[in-house]
């Protein structure tokens, strides 16, 4: 490994939080990101309370550490994507947490409000697996390989 790409790896895994519902996607993140060549630690909101939860660090969350970055769906039950992007921008103390916004939703007014609510990138779902599991790897080259990410 050459010295620069060393540098680059963290020691300590990244700690990413996953807000998904669908369980098929949730299994194909957690086997790409298990792939990878990043050693991380997936945290699983799989509605948007249990989002805010883990957010927050309060019921079952309260153990769980803060989230290096954000992965979220907007179609979640109880609270929609896009509030608990408002909420975690409002915040100062989880505004700087990059939130990518991994959907199936299409629709332009979505992709709009996503940045208007400061997400830092929106990317649709591909429907296809492999397709899926290559957007994964990408995001983990790009977020946790060349983006210096914002220290605790």
């Amino acid at each position: 490994m050459m010295d620069n790409e060393h540098s680059m790896m963290h020691a300590d895994p990244v700690v990413i939080l996953l807000v998904e519902d669908n369980p098929a996607d949730v299994r194909l993140t957690q086997m790409a990101l298990k792939k990878g060549k990043i050693h991380n630690e997936l945290i699983i909101a799989r509605d948007g309370e249990q989002a805010l939860d883990a957010l927050h660090q309060r019921g079952n969350y309260q153990d769980t550490p803060r989230p290096e970055i954000i992965l979220l769906d907007l179609n979640l039950p109880k609270i929609g994507g896009l509030e608990i992007l408002k909420e975690i921008k409002a915040k100062e103390h989880l505004k700087r947490i990059p939130v990518v916004v991994l959907t199936s939703s299409k629709a332009e007014e979505d992709i709009v409000r996503s940045y208007d609510l400061h997400a830092n990138c929106y990317i649709t779902k591909p429907v296809d697996f492999t397709q899926f599991r290559q957007v994964i790897n990408q995001l983990e080259s790009f977020w946790f390989s060349i983006v210096r990410l914002s220290p605790q």
